[in-house]
């Protein structure tokens, strides 16, 4: 075969395999221009929210920035001990945030937790008139940590958990959250917790205060309710939504039941913190908790935290 009927024949070779493939191309219908093989997007375009289901959505926490906004944490290292941290919350445009709604009587709060979840610490900063926050705090291991800035900006709208990685620096020793159990105890106080998380849905954790056997009916207004939980997942800090069962009533004091509603994104162990407040001071009962794929009640366990924090 000379070589112009080696490249008559290579070209009809040719056509012939786009004109198959151009068949069935059309017999399966056009492919989706968002998805790649792989599964994923081609495009950058996130999916509008109103399409992805409540299971697609990260949970809060897990981004340093969302829906425009974007944590600034300029004290990114600091030794084991007493210190300070400053932040901004930046807008789209990279300007200081200077105006947020007020939101269980806070413009921002600030969680500090390690990564062993072994410490945690629940913060009140200070904002300057350029919009620069700052608090002190006391952090006693050194590690990994995560901090936490939850806000509603102005305007409303729905809330905000940006995080953010912290190093504490200074000699470190590996450490270990409590195996679950059904109460804490912290000064004296003695918390026992019903109920437990379910996967993938809401559930109603309750939580009784007791000093010396005896029922704590005088539990204090805190942050708006009768107590401030805050639940976070073990592994990557995921920070869950919960929201109190009753608000509180004006300077009335309650106990010494406090419910929650609680949505854990999946199966997994949790941290669960409970600031409660008696007698002008806020303490900290910590509870280890299970659960698994399909969604469970009953008793829940929980652990004792020996790292009580004020405000």
């Amino acid at each position: 075969m000379n070589p112009l009927q080696k490249i008559g024949a290579f070209t009809a070779a040719l056509a012939t395999a786009f004109g198959a493939a151009y068949g069935v191309g059309t017999a399966l219908g056009p492919a989706d221009p968002e998805t790649t093989a792989a599964g994923h997007t081609g495009s950058h375009r996130p999916e509008p929210a109103a399409k992805r289901s409540a299971g697609d959505l990260l949970p809060a926490g897990l981004q340093v920035s969302q829906d425009g906004y974007s944590l600034d944490l300029e004290t990114t290292a600091v030794p084991a001990g007493r210190s300070s941290l400053r932040f901004v919350v930046r807008d789209a445009g990279g300007a200081p945030v200077t105006r947020y709604e007020t939101a269980h009587g806070k413009q921002l709060h600030l969680i500090v937790a390690s990564r062993e979840l072994t410490t945690y610490r629940h913060l009140h900063p200070v904002r300057a008139a350029d919009g620069t926050w700052s608090t002190p705090v006391d952090l006693p291991a050194a590690g990994g940590y995560r901090v936490f800035a939850d806000f509603v900006p102005a305007g409303g709208g729905e809330g905000l958990t940006l995080g953010s990685d912290l190093t504490v620096t200074g000699p470190y020793r590996a450490s270990r959250a409590p195996a679950p159990a059904a109460t804490a105890t912290v000064d004296g106080y003695t918390v026992a917790l019903r109920g437990t998380l379910a996967a993938g849905g809401e559930s109603d954790l309750t939580f009784t205060v007791r000093r010396d056997g005896r029922p704590v009916t005088a539990l204090e207004p805190y942050l708006g309710a009768y107590g401030h939980l805050v639940a976070l997942r073990s592994g990557d800090l995921a920070y869950l939504h919960v929201h109190p069962h009753q608000e509180a009533e004006g300077e009335r004091t309650s106990g010494p039941e406090v419910s929650f509603a609680a949505t854990a994104p999946s199966a997994g162990t949790y941290r669960l913190f409970l600031d409660f407040k008696v007698d002008g001071t806020v303490r900290t009962a910590a509870f280890t908790v299970r659960t698994d794929a399909a969604p469970a009640s009953g008793t829940g366990p929980g652990a004792h935290e020996e790292s009580p924090h004020g405000h």
